[in-house]
């Protein structure tokens, strides 16, 4: 196992032992649940925009170690950004994901680029991340797995 490859899985066991931002945002003026009907992975995503910028973001819910981690990294990466910058950073994640290729620049979002050999992975790795992006519309309804393309 390479060096790099430990690296990437260190930073998904620490996110998933240690999630960061984990927990109902009181304050949150956006909400969204995600559902992975497939293998049961549920996520709340809670959002305190301030214009169009995500002030405060936070997660919860439960499921396997890639979706939790998952969740957590994308708070660590959201916060701060504008809803097009959310949108492009998870354009940039499912491209990981789903190829397999690591960004040119260093980031923890390529810790899941070993995800791309487990398709049916994909889908638990951006299960926050639909549930952020449906945050974001302001349309407080269930997304699910199912209804995209991963």
């Amino acid at each position: 196992m390479s060096d790099l490859t430990e690296l990437y899985q260190q930073v998904i066991l620490d996110h998933n032992r240690r999630p960061r931002n984990r927990g109902k945002l009181p304050t949150a003026n956006r909400v969204a649940h995600g559902d992975n009907p497939t293998c049961g992975d549920q996520c709340n995503v809670y959002l305190r925009l301030e214009g169009d910028r995500i002030a405060e973001i936070s997660f919860d819910g439960s499921g396997c170690a890639i979706s939790q981690a998952s969740a957590s990294l994308m708070t660590t990466q959201l916060k701060g950004k504008t809803a097009g910058e959310a949108n492009k950073l998870y354009a940039d994640f499912h491209e990981i994901v789903t190829s397999g290729r690591e960004p040119e620049e260093i980031s923890d979002l390529a810790a899941f680029a070993g995800v791309h050999a487990f398709p049916a992975r994909i889908k638990c790795a951006t299960l926050g991340w639909h549930a952020a992006l449906e945050a974001l519309k302001g349309e407080p309804h269930t997304t699910t797995t199912e209804s995209h393309n991963d």
